[in-house]
Order: C-alpha cells, then sequence, then structure tokens
C-alpha cells in the first residue's frame, strides 16, 4: 500500500473522487504521459495537498495498482469458491466470463493494465506484470491440480504447461474486448457472441488435457 496514513482520514467520498481522478488520467494517458496536475485539476484539490496523501507519482500509481490487484484476488476467489464442485469445463467458462465481467465494471482499472502492457518505458513494469501474471497462472495451475484428482485431466500431462497455455489463451481472449482488431472475423461482438467464443475455448481447452 502506498498511500499514507493521511490519505485514509479523509472523508470516503474525497478518497474517490482522487481515486477516479487518478485512474482516469493513467488510463487516458499511461505512465509516462500521466500528469499530476491534470490529476489535481480532476480531484478540485491543491497540488500540495496530493503530496500529503502520496509521496510521489509512483506511490499513486502503484496504490491504484494494488488496488486492482485486490479486485482481481477477490474475484478469483470468487469463482473458485462458487464453482468447486462443477467440472473444469464449467470452471474455465465461469473463469473467463467472470474476466470479461471485470473489464466491463471495472474499464479504467483494466486499462491501466494494458498500459503496462504495451508502453515499454514503465520503471517498474516488469514486476507488476509479473505479479499479475503468478496470480493468473497459479489459479489455473490449482484448477488443474483439483481436476487431475477428479480424474478430468489426463495422467502425465505436465500441467505447469498446461496452465501456461490456457492463461496465455485467456489473456489473449480478453484483450479483444478493448482490442478486437487482434483477431479480425473472430473477436465478439455483444454478449451472446462473447459466450459463444467462450465456448469455443473451452472445448478445445477441454479436448486438448481431458483422458
Amino acid at each position: 500500500m502506498e498511500a499514507k496514513r493521511t490519505f485514509f482520514n479523509l472523508p470516503e467520498e474525497k478518497r474517490e473522487k482522487i481515486i477516479k481522478a487518478a485512474l482516469e488520467e493513467f488510463a487516458s494517458k499511461g505512465w509516462k504521459g500521466a500528469s499530476v496536475n491534470s490529476i489535481v485539476a480532476r480531484a478540485g484539490i491543491a497540488k500540495g495537498s496530493l503530496y500529503q496523501y502520496f509521496r510521489d507519482k509512483r506511490s499513486l500509481f502503484l496504490f491504484l495498482f494494488d488496488k486492482a490487484v485486490g479486485v482481481a484476488k477477490e474475484t478469483l476467489k470468487r469463482v473458485k469458491r462458487q464453482t468447486a464442485e462443477k467440472p473444469l469445463r464449467e470452471r474455465l467458462r465461469e473463469s473467463l466470463l467472470a474476466g470479461v465481467d471485470f473489464i466491463e465494471r471495472h474499464p479504467l482499472l483494466y486499462r491501466i493494465y494494458l498500459q503496462l502492457v504495451f508502453e515499454r518505458d514503465v520503471p517498474f513494469r516488469q514486476d507488476l506484470i509479473g505479479r499479475l501474471r503468478v496470480l493468473s497462472f497459479d489459479y489455473i495451475l490449482s484448477l488443474l491440480e483439483e481436476a487431475l484428482k477428479r480424474g478430468e485431466v489426463r495422467e502425465g500431462l505436465d500441467l505447469k504447461a498446461a496452465a501456461f497455455l490456457i492463461d496465455a489463451v485467456m489473456e489473449r481472449f480478453l484483450q479483444l474486448q478493448a482490442f478486437p482488431h487482434l483477431a479480425p472475423g473472430w473477436s465478439p461482438k455483444g454478449r451472446e457472441e462473447v459466450e459463444q467464443r467462450v465456448e469455443e475455448l473451452v472445448d478445445l481447452i477441454e479436448k486438448g488435457v481431458r483422458p
């Protein structure tokens, strides 16, 4: 957590206003283009006030990133808990759809993540992306390990290799929500097509890992 204690002493409405202003600035301009001056102007506060809450731009950005990671963790925990008794196919399906829902509910958080992926000159970029990728990889690996115990995955399958492949496929699919040109002619349009594409991907994955 990169925020100072003084930030949490603020009324919730003011905290949310600052968070919203920072999210909009970083999401639209990226790390390099984002300006503290623009953030305080959006939030309607003095520049000196922001430095009472965050040490610098980096601290503010890391605070937002930690917020995004927290939301992602809770989403994965919820899906894993709610699908605990379901077969692997359904768990993967629900995981992908939860990812789509996350993007729809938190478009600015996801756009900041994409800025990290595609903006090369963020000084702490590799560490932050690594944290998210480990989170996603470990989640998928745990689903495969549980599926193996239930006989849904064939013996001898390299679970780490399978988790890597599935993670890459799911990540690419989620990126289509922001960049449909990544798969011209196949990118889904609307919820119905999203669900159809998810079924197609899950079907391919299931055929690749089942006994």
